[in-house]
């Protein structure tokens, strides 16, 4: 404190002096405790007396007052209320209009900085509503009817009709509940008619959606003649929309034509499309000129790409070539309102420019765009193929001339597509030479156009089989564009067939890199991996492929495939019976089924799907032969006749078939029908020694005088059949001599064996980018006979009962030169799986369903 000075009054004046004083008359915190002051607001009486010039007294006697400056002073009443420029105790009345709001220097006595006032504690609660009053009732129910049309709307977007429709009803329920409590409340003219043409549409909305559209009718009927909807009239679009599902196109045309009446000029857009939409009702009702009418109409007004395709149909249907021409011409010119390719480039090293391309380049709007243009050129390239060939003398002056016509318009790149179509169709004519020109015509254009072409040339080749050419146009799709997973498939393929399975394996996995939906360049890795012996792999491959394409036969045929290659006949039952719900009247499936069934032992389940098999598909041998065995060995000999008698219109040049006819006879007791039967066989084979052995024990059994001629010719027949061994057993001595003898004379040397070549059957000849080794049995290919495994698969005859009956086989090694009966008939058992994987080894590359079948 000895270092403040404090400056005298007297020296100078303060500036600022009086400006925190605060006068007390203006202390509103003690009124409540004057009493004159109190009594002076209550009554008209108790006026104070004048103050002094000083110190106002008061009507008690001048009770001193606190103030905030601590001293009690006397509080004027509205008698004696200080003059604005007194002064109390010296100090001058502050200037209220400079002084700080809330806040002095001087702290009032009692009192805190509170400006938030937060000592008084928490704000009361608020006041609750009364739910009773019938307005709050109402508006509770008006939000129970927005939020129902808002959940039946969510509920149609999530694509649950059936919820949407009942949120709908209720909402309407709601409302008329609302509209009836509003008439008793006497507040009728305040009805929301916004919130009743809501509920009232959304109904009819989902009326339609749910195919009620009687309902949809009613309820648009509802909202359409009530006078009070503004704009109501343009649901007669929705009606019209209704009446032409309904394929009702007289009405349907009535109420587009009443909508487009109701609806102003200025809505252009809208008339555009009703107009549009009255054109599309005329197509369907065969009037093509009156579609017409409405079509150039657009197309003069706003042209747009969907109204000048169906102008063009028009046109076509009607034959009209010239105007043909004219509608492709404004098909064509029709602006697509987009931005070019180029904004999406960046221009310069610009870091903010080119974040903002890679914000936009997929954003909504350019895939909006890209969608517009792909939707045009299908349009282009739709209408071109379609009047190509009715614009011109032959389609290929009529593909030239709408080459022409895109070559000059914004659609230059299609030009190139239209040349590729323009060789596509003269595939389907059969025309390859005239194809294989068109596509070498490209050999020399950019790398995505000869990519194209190249591949389909390699097809090409490929189907005829000139795999040279195939490998040779599959190298130059791949330098023209080494993305391309069809040519790197073709080339594959080219591998495939020279049996080097490891490379064409190798160029399906980078076919796969490049596209991982390549399915064609899955499916043939598996059958590759199933070349190599990689089974586990190849059953991985098919298992993906099932998981994108689940309805393909030809995969599940695979896998149950490899799963009885693998020795898992369950599993191969299960992968078939699926494939039998795909493809319900394949006899080879039905048969393979019958098959494994045997092998599992379940002749009752083997017998259906065999019999099965012979309903669709009467002529394969290998099943006629099951099931005959199956009947001789249950004992219904009458049966298997039928099937045997099939099996020798099948093969009428083999004997066995005749002969088991002709035994069946003979086992159900019918021996003269079984003698007729042995008769006919001889003069069709007279040197058939089963045929005469037979002949000679009926004659004997039945006494006839014929046996002695039969007994003769059998022992002649034999005599020349020992004759003919004897020459053959010779000549094989002698050439196992020569080839000793040469083979000591010439060293170790040894031939190479050749191996059989793979089959390439072609079953389509529609060119694509890629070919597809595809599995060779289908329902189509089971018409033609049994494969070379199915018939080592086959089931053959059965061993019949019987100890003492004449010998019946085909096979002819155990025949002895004179007549003995037999210990008994000797006929082929099935074979078990592991005599079938036997024979299967010895037959490699001859494996079901694994030619080369381009797609």
């Amino acid at each position: 404190m000895e270092n403040v000075h404090l400056v005298p009054e007297e020296e100078e004046d303060d500036l600022y002096t009086g400006y925190n004083d605060y006068n007390p008359t203006f202390d509103s915190e003690d009124l409540h405790n004057d009493m004159g002051f109190q009594q002076a607001v209550r009554t008209s009486h108790g006026r104070r007396p004048p103050m002094t010039a000083k110190y106002p007294g008061t009507a008690i006697g001048g009770r001193p007052i606190g103030t905030a400056y601590g001293s009690r002073m006397p509080v004027g009443t509205a008698m004696g209320r200080p003059m604005t420029g007194a002064v109390q105790d010296g100090a001058a009345r502050p200037m209220t209009a400079v002084r700080a709001a809330g806040y002095s220097s001087s702290v009032a006595r009692g009192s805190v900085f509170d400006p938030l006032g937060q000592s008084k504690g928490p704000a009361p609660p608020l006041e609750t509503k009364n739910e009773d009053t019938p307005e709050e009732k109402i508006k509770i129910l008006e939000k129970k009817v927005n939020d129902l049309i808002e959940e039946s709307c969510l509920a149609h977007a999530r694509g649950d009709l059936q919820l949407s429709l009942e949120k709908a009803k209720e909402a309407g329920r709601k409302e008329r509940a609302l509209v009836r409590q509003r008439e008793q409340t006497g507040t009728s003219d305040h009805i929301n008619l916004d919130l009743t043409y809501s509920v009232l549409f959304n109904l009819a909305n989902q009326y339609a959606n749910n195919d009620m559209y009687t309902e949809a009718l009613n309820t648009y009927q509802v909202i359409v003649k009530n006078k009070m909807f503004n704009n109501a009239g343009r649901l007669k679009v929705n009606m019209a929309n209704i009446y032409f599902k309904q394929k009702n196109y007289t009405k349907a045309i009535k109420f587009y034509r009443m909508a487009l009446d109701q609806i102003s000029n200025a809505h252009n857009a809208m008339r555009i499309k009703i107009m549009q939409n009255i054109g599309v009702v005329f197509i369907h009702m065969g009037q093509y000129s009156d579609a017409i009418t409405s079509f150039e109409y657009i197309m003069s007004e706003n042209p747009n790409i969907k109204t000048g395709f169906n102008l063009i149909l028009c046109y076509y249907a009607i034959g009209d070539r010239e105007r043909m021409k004219k509608a492709f011409q404004k098909l064509i010119c029709v602006p697509l309102g987009i931005d070019d390719d180029d904004k999406y480039i960046s221009p310069n090293d610009d870091p903010h420019a080119n974040m903002v391309i890679e914000a936009i380049k997929n954003d909504k709007l350019h895939q909006m765009e890209r969608e517009r243009k792909a939707l045009a050129e299908k349009y282009i390239m739709t209408s071109a193929k379609l009047i190509a060939p009715a614009i011109e003398s032959s389609f290929a002056a009529g593909f030239d001339w709408c080459v022409d016509m895109v070559k000059g318009s914004q659609y230059v790149e299609l030009a190139n597509d239209l040349e590729i179509n323009k060789a596509i169709t003269y595939l389907r004519q059969r025309d390859f030479k005239q194809a294989v020109e068109t596509l070498k015509m490209f050999e020399k254009k950019d790398s995505r156009v000869k990519s194209a072409a190249a591949t389909n040339l390699s097809f090409l080749y490929f189907l005829e089989k000139d795999f040279d050419q195939a490998d040779r146009y599959a190298e130059l799709a791949m330098s023209a564009d080494r993305y391309n997973p069809a040519a790197l498939v073709n080339k594959g393929n080219t591998e495939f067939v020279k049996e080097d399975y490891e490379k064409a394996a190798e160029f399906y996995k980078e076919a796969l890199r490049n596209d991982s939906s390549c399915t064609e360049a899955l499916y043939n890795l598996g059958l590759t991996y199933k070349r190599l012996g990689r089974l586990e792999e190849s059953l991985d491959c098919f298992l993906k492929l099932h998981a994108i394409l689940r309805n393909s036969a030809q995969v599940m045929y695979q896998l149950a495939n490899l799963y009885e290659m693998l020795e898992d006949p369950h599993q191969a039952i299960e992968w078939l019976m699926q494939l039998t719900s795909v493809t319900p009247t394949d006899a080879q499936v039905l048969a393979k089924l019958g098959d494994l069934y045997d092998n599992e032992g379940d002749k009752s389940q083997a017998f259906q799907y065999y019999y099965e098999s012979y309903r669709y598909f009467p002529s394969n041998i290998s099943v006629i032969e099951w099931l005959g065995a199956y009947y001789i060995d249950t004992q219904f000999c009458e049966k298997a006749i039928q099937y045997f008698e099939r099996a020798t219109l099948i093969q009428p040049t083999q004997v066995k078939w005749q002969l088991m006819v002709a035994s069946c006879y003979r086992r159900s007791g019918n021996y003269q029908k079984a003698l007729e039967t042995y008769k006919d066989i001889h003069r069709k084979f007279p040197e058939n020694v089963e045929c005469l052995r037979f002949l000679v024990r009926l004659c004997t059994d039945m006494g006839l005088k014929e046996v002695q001629d039969y007994a003769t010719k059998l022992k002649k027949v034999e005599k020349m059949k020992e004759i003919r061994e004897q020459r053959v057993r010779s000549g094989r001595d002698s050439s196992a001599r020569g080839r000793r003898e040469g083979s000591a004379g010439s060293g170790s040397s040894s031939s190479p064996i050749n191996t059989p070549p793979l089959r390439a059957s072609v079953s389509r000849s529609e060119a694509k980018y890629s070919p597809v080794l595809e599995q060779g049995r289908d329902s189509g290919q089971s018409n033609h006979g049994t494969s070379a495994k199915g018939e080592r698969l086959s089931v053959k005859l059965k061993t019949l009962p019987g100890s003492n009956e004449p010998y019946e086989a085909s096979t002819q090694q155990e025949i002895d030169a004179s007549y003995v009966d037999p210990l008994g008939p000797q006929m082929q058992r099935p074979k078990t799986a592991a005599r079938k994987r036997n024979e299967e080894d010895e037959f490699a590359d001859e494996e079901l369903g694994d030619d080369l079948l381009p797609e």
